[in-house]
């Protein structure tokens, strides 16, 4: 194999890479002294080890995120046009450092190298730098009173950060989730703990490097690293305000209830079981294409996956037929290989998960094109089409979180409105048609939180990202992001 990037590059991108905790604006080890392995998907091999955060490594995290968050501290008395310019620097820093953090991504995660270059990481610096301007722009209102006589009382609303905030992210995009939680936090003045994922721990350590060569202050952006235990004592911990959250929706239900001791505000991105929709009038050839890329792209590890295809009954077969093609022909490998196009699962546990649902769709009838494993070494799975699906399916139904797609045909606008939004999930969907009136109209009556026409997976900072149903609570980006981790206090002043 021809790798993209040298070992020996490779290496001291890892050996230069603190792999402790970051707390109260230092690099400490666990207080047991314990680390944990983190692998490489592709190789099933050790790529370092890092610190392991538990419960007592929470409170001191906790306790100094208070401290940051004192009305006395230096992030809380920072004018906001200032701490726009260190948010800023952090979207500039990621932007210098992007092959690094690339190879850090493609390595923890296992996703192409080339992809994680042109798409995760200056989409993390993006939002960064969209953020920044909002940290000045953070404002209240003058509201006139009709209870009092005019001119008696002075009242206005003023807009102010939640507090602690503990932002635990998802082992797919494991920069970009940590990007679209910390910016709004940061923009708003809240102090941030962030939790990555166990098996992507790598890119958020660098994140926390490039925070404090920003110049963010001790105590405003802290990193655990851990396991589920870890989370967990964040999400309960009575001195944290809120929890936001990205991951599936059966751990979304854990969060809830952990957070409710002190009833925290919460926010949630979950799961997805996204419908995409190819009417007869649509570009054929470009319905195949954005179909392949909608659950093939990053290993079908998207919660927006378009998993449930479904094709109207008299082109079928001729997208049906394109997209086996399509599939044959990507190549699976190590995401450092520059041929790769999809790389492996992330790990042997979702590895099982993805051929436990293809065997499951076996077992309840469907046709399987594909889904063999892929060489002897590593989590690799080709890409899978079932088609001779029904409904009641669990692999038309569950999230399955892998390049596995289910596929139906259907008669008439209204029947798939109807087979579309039934499903617990409602975070994405496409619509594939020449008709933009018909297009529309389908997109409006689509139970889920974006809709792509002719298109998927194109994200902008600016646009808000969350879902209907069980896909969770709340925003990511755009301004509705910041509203997440914003307080809203009404002042009355008597002028007697």
């Amino acid at each position: 194999m021809t790798s993209a990037v040298e070992e020996s590059r490779i290496q001291k991108v890892v050996d230069g890479l603190h792999r402790q905790l970051l707390i109260n604006g230092e690099w400490v080890d666990a207080a047991s002294g314990a680390t944990f392995e983190t692998l490489n998907p592709a190789t099933e091999e050790v790529i370092a080890h890092v610190a392991h955060g538990e419960r007592e490594d929470v409170n001191r995290a906790v306790r100094a995120a208070r401290a940051a968050f004192d009305d006395t501290a230096p992030w809380r008395r920072m004018p906001p046009g200032q701490r726009g310019k260190i948010i800023h620097k952090i979207g500039d820093l990621i932007l210098k450092n992007l092959e690094e953090l690339a190879l850090l991504e493609s390595l923890d995660n296992g996703k192409p190298f080339v992809v994680a270059k042109v798409a995760d990481v200056p989409l993390a610096a993006d939002l960064f730098h969209y953020m920044s301007g909002w940290a000045s722009k953070i404002e209240g209102n003058t509201i006139p009173m009709s209870a009092a006589s005019p001119g008696s009382h002075l009242s206005f609303s003023l807009r102010e950060p939640v507090g602690v905030v503990a932002q635990i992210v998802p082992w797919n995009f494991p920069l970009l989730m940590a990007a679209w939680k910390v910016g709004p936090a940061l923009a708003a003045g809240c102090v941030s703990i962030l939790k990555p994922a166990e098996q992507t721990p790598l890119s958020a350590l660098r994140l926390g490097e490039l925070a404090l060569e920003a110049g963010l202050p001790p105590g405003v952006l802290q990193v655990i690293t851990g396991f589920g235990d870890a989370g967990a004592a964040l999400v309960a911990h009575p001195d944290v305000d809120k929890v936001a959250f990205t991951g599936s929706t059966e751990v979304g239900r854990e969060i809830v209830r952990g957070a409710a001791g002190n009833l925290k505000k919460v926010t949630l991105e979950l799961g997805g079981k996204s419908p995409n929709v190819v009417y007869a009038d649509a570009d054929i050839a470009k319905a195949i294409k954005g179909s392949a890329g909608a659950i093939f792209f990053n290993q079908g590890e998207c919660c927006v996956a378009g998993s449930r295809l479904y094709v109207e009954r008299s082109v079928y077969d001729e997208v049906i037929e394109g997209l086996q093609r399509e599939a044959e022909s990507i190549r699976v490998g190590n995401g450092l290989d520059p041929a790769t196009d999809m790389g492996p699962l992330v790990s042997q546990e979702q590895f099982d998960r993805v051929t436990g649902y293809i065997d499951s769709g076996r077992s309840d009838g469907a046709t399987i094109h594909g889904g063999d494993r892929v060489g002897d070494r590593g989590y690799f799975v080709a890409p899978t089409i079932l088609t001779d699906t029904r409904d009641d399916m669990r692999a038309v139904q569950e999230e399955i979180f892998g390049p596995v797609v289910a596929a139906a045909p259907f008669d008439s606008e209204e029947q798939i409105i109807s087979v579309a939004n039934r499903t617990d999930y409602g975070l994405g969907a496409g619509v594939f048609s020449r008709d933009i009136a018909k297009a529309m109209r389908t997109a409006q009556r689509l139970r889920a939180g974006t809709v792509w026409v002719n298109t998927w997976n194109v994200f902008d900072a600016a646009m808000p990202f969350g879902g209907y149903k069980e896909s969770g609570w709340g925003r990511e980006m755009g301004h509705a992001a910041l509203e997440n981790y914003l307080e809203t206090k009404s002042v009355i002043c008597d002028l007697s």
